[in-house]
């Protein structure tokens, strides 16, 4: 019997009985050697400014005026964590982890991500910007420092879109990566991971340890209920700094300017293709 610990192991050594014809034979603890793998996961998560919000650049352009903004999971971790949960509610996972690499203020998010039903959270304190190398070499150090059996996190944050933790993370572990995931399959010390492609579909095997990032399809997210919320309160949450992790807070991309986007003129309607076309090359000057 595999992937079972906790109060539930204890209640399924002692009541554990043979089936025959007649009678249930009780099974000694010697009689029969239980065997326990619990799967313990490690799920990044991004705390970023609500979508929803228009944000302001800064009169000087260094970058965006955050006061007054909401902050909010990032979507594609919050698919991350639902999975990770379903996973523990099949039996399949027995701790789940989550990690947020930001200020103080993110243990808001982390908090969110155990009323979903994580079980504890490591807050990596680190204000101002943070581009996907460090936070690679941040999670990296984390795994380093407990040994998870896989790594879950969504495909990109939506601030920045940039895509590339899950696959730096997976290069500096030197382990298997399934990025774009709509469905997540795990059989023992492996995963069968269905990734979303410019193709269609693809459909590959990993051994995990492993790296994987969820797509938007691979659920829809729980609504997190009252008591959920009072039980994260309680929860255990870690609170370190890079250096403690023996990671440089060092970043290779540096943002010099912000500019708003212009504002674009109205559209106006056209008679025609012929108008339509000399519009697009006399006044447009893109044909």
């Amino acid at each position: 019997i595999e992937r079972t610990s906790g109060p539930f192991r204890a209640n399924m050594q002692k009541n554990l009985t043979i089936q025959t014809s007649s009678q249930k034979t009780p099974l000694s603890r010697s009689a029969l050697e239980i065997k326990i793998i619990p799967m313990k996961i490690l799920v990044a998560v991004k705390s970023i400014p609500d979508s929803s919000v228009d944000v302001k650049i800064k009169s000087d352009g260094s970058g965006i005026d955050f006061q007054g903004v909401k902050w909010i999971i990032n979507p594609f971790d919050e698919i991350a964590v639902e999975e990770a949960v379903r996973l523990q509610e099949a039996g399949v996972v027995s701790e789940i982890v989550v990690v947020c690499i930001g200020p103080k203020a993110a243990a808001k998010e982390l908090r969110y991500a155990m009323a979903m039903g994580a079980d504890r959270a490591i807050l990596v304190e680190k204000d101002g910007y943070v581009d996907p190398d460090l936070v690679s070499r941040i999670l990296a150090a984390v795994y380093k420092r407990d040994k998870y059996d896989f790594i879950l996190m969504g495909k990109q944050s939506i601030d920045s879109d940039a895509n590339q933790t899950a696959q730096l993370l997976a290069a500096r572990l030197n382990l298997p990566q399934a990025c774009f995931a709509s469905k997540i399959e795990i059989e023992g010390k492996s995963a069968t991971v269905t990734r979303e492609v410019d193709g269609g579909l693809e459909t590959m095997r990993v051994s995990l340890p492993a790296v994987i990032s969820a797509d938007l399809r691979l659920n829809v997210p729980r609504y997190v209920a009252l008591l959920g919320i009072i039980k994260a309160k309680k929860k255990p949450m870690e609170e370190l700094s890079p250096g403690d992790l023996g990671v440089s807070s060092e970043v290779k991309i540096k943002i010099r300017k912000m500019n708003s986007a212009p504002q674009r003129s109205a559209g106006r309607r056209v008679e025609s293709v012929a108008e339509l076309v000399k519009s697009l090359h006399e006044d447009a000057k893109v044909i």
